[in-house]
């Protein structure tokens, strides 16, 4: 079964990893794969659970699919992490 709790889908070190990759530059699962030590099939896999829980969208640039970061995703995060500062 697949979360779309953004919270738990962030807990994953190398789903942070991703996100913080993303967060420089739209990438490819070929690019994001390179230098880290789990497969392209593991980086498609961390990339599903962040489009489920809408922290990245996908966009097709002919055979390519680039992934960057959905801002407006972060919303939900950022509304229930501000009421800790108000």
């Amino acid at each position: 079964m697949t979360s779309t709790d953004p919270f738990a889908a962030i807990a994953d070190p190398h789903r942070r990893h991703l996100l913080e990759e993303l967060r420089r530059a739209p990438r490819t699962v070929g690019e994001l794969a390179e230098g880290l030590p789990i497969s392209r099939p593991a980086v498609s896999q961390h990339l599903k659970a962040l489009l489920d829980c809408n922290l990245v969208v996908v966009n097709v640039a002919g055979t390519r699919r680039i992934y960057s970061v959905n801002n407006s995703g972060f919303d939900r995060l950022n509304l229930w992490l501000d009421q800790f500062w108000s």
